[in-house]
């Protein structure tokens, strides 16, 4: 390769791309175009131990700067690429800058959903995708009084657990009937619901936000003929991938930049990892496109070790996590697939798994509190279990692997 490899986008997966091509004793140039200011960090922990000040910007990095230079690499941050000439493998740059590639990684993630309604422009409204976003929102919770929260997601409840400690009123206002509809059970959310009303936040169900009201900044949130008083919104309202470059290369996109099982796009010289991707998944049986670390790790490393000859294949059963309050809660799977669940443990104690399963077969868990689980319901995805056996907690769950 004479004109080296380039990396667009500046997250998790650029960052474990690079590391891949070095270690994989890739000699050649290393190219990182990256629109943020700082070098790949990890996002998780923005929405949670970041925005409640328990950790600063060093420990966030994905690699400290010094990985870059020791490994020649070349990152340049704040610099936002605008289009891809396929034809003659060059990539502009905002600045007008011209680089050519013999090989291209796009790991461009994606961006906040906004909302465009009457007072969006208003003060003291932000949205939590970035460093730079929090930092302003960090800043702002120091004065203010009264949050309302946007969006009853797992950022969202994660916001809304981080600013109740903090000791701010915190509303949470949701369009559908219940918080976290799209990602988990009515039972799970029945259960994150009275915990977070049992802290104190008010959760307002099935409730659209029209527009936002203040002089200059926002004071209340208008939803229909109600409104909420408060002086600092986080709206979190889903993400979209940022696919536009890929689409205007003419690249295949369809809910993110199609990618066989191999990370290799339409153009056999372009891979996609991460957030903007939708790949196909054997173990799923069905194409997705995944918003998570641990799928953008790996779907990196296998498509910079194909994109240098490699013959690996990316399928591996999704996982995900969110911490609210003292509670961890770790998922395997999607709850979705399953067909009946099983309750390990006593909710109450706020120490218990979910088994989801599906023709007898574990499809899903959800742990809260509960690694032991979380980790065995990794190695049980997939395998046939005594549903009895699973919720009776003098079972080990060891037992089920054999």
């Amino acid at each position: 390769m004479k004109s080296g490899v380039i990396i667009i986008g500046a997250g998790q997966a650029s960052a474990v791309a690079a590391a891949t091509l070095r270690k994989e004793k890739y000699t050649g140039t290393i190219r990182i175009l990256g629109d943020e200011s700082q070098p790949a960090y990890d996002r998780p922990p923005l929405s949670k131990h970041y925005l409640a000040g328990d950790i600063e910007l060093p420990k966030l990095l994905i690699r400290p700067q010094e990985f870059y230079t020791d490994n020649d690499i070349d990152l340049r941050t704040n610099t936002r690429v605008t289009s891809i000439d396929t034809n003659a493998r060059l990539v502009v740059t905002a600045a007008d800058e011209v680089y050519d590639y013999d090989k291209l990684v796009i790991a461009t993630g994606s961006r906040a959903r906004q909302l465009n309604i009457p007072g969006s422009d208003l003060k003291g409204i932000f949205y939590l995708r970035t460093l730079d976003d929090v930092d302003q929102i960090r800043q702002s919770m120091t004065s203010a009084k009264k949050l309302c929260v946007i969006g009853g997601g797992y950022v969202g409840l994660e916001v809304a657990a981080v600013a109740i400690a903090a000791g701010l009123d915190v509303t949470v206002i949701e369009t559908q009937d219940r918080i976290l509809q799209r990602v988990t059970t009515p039972e799970m959310s029945d259960y994150y619901h009275s915990l977070h009303v049992g802290r104190g936040v008010n959760i307002m169900l099935n409730t659209a936000v029209t527009g936002f009201d203040g002089t200059g900044t926002v004071s209340k949130v208008l939803c229909g003929d109600e409104s909420v008083n408060a002086d600092m919104v986080i709206i979190g309202v889903g993400i979209i991938p940022n696919i536009e470059i890929a689409q205007n290369a003419g690249l295949e996109c369809d809910n993110g930049i199609l990618v066989d099982d191999h990370g290799q796009t339409s153009n056999p010289d372009i891979y996609a990892a991460g957030d903007c991707t939708n790949h196909p998944n054997r173990l799923l049986g069905r194409r997705l496109r995944l918003e998570s670390v641990p799928n953008a790790i790996e779907q990196a490393r296998v498509a910079c070790i194909n994109l240098l000859g490699g013959d690996l294949e990316y399928a591996s059963i999704p996982w995900f996590w969110s911490d609210q309050y003292e509670l961890k809660l770790q998922m395997v799977g999607f709850s979705s697939d399953g067909e009946e669940s099983i309750v390990r443990g006593d909710k109450s104690t706020n120490s218990f798994a979910v088994f989801h399963l599906k023709e007898g077969r574990v499809v899903a868990v959800d742990a809260v509190n509960n690694s032991k689980a979380f980790m065995l319901g990794k190695r049980l995805y997939g395998k046939s279990v005594d549903a009895s056996g699973l919720a009776d907690e003098s079972v080990e769950l060891k037992s089920f692997l054999s």
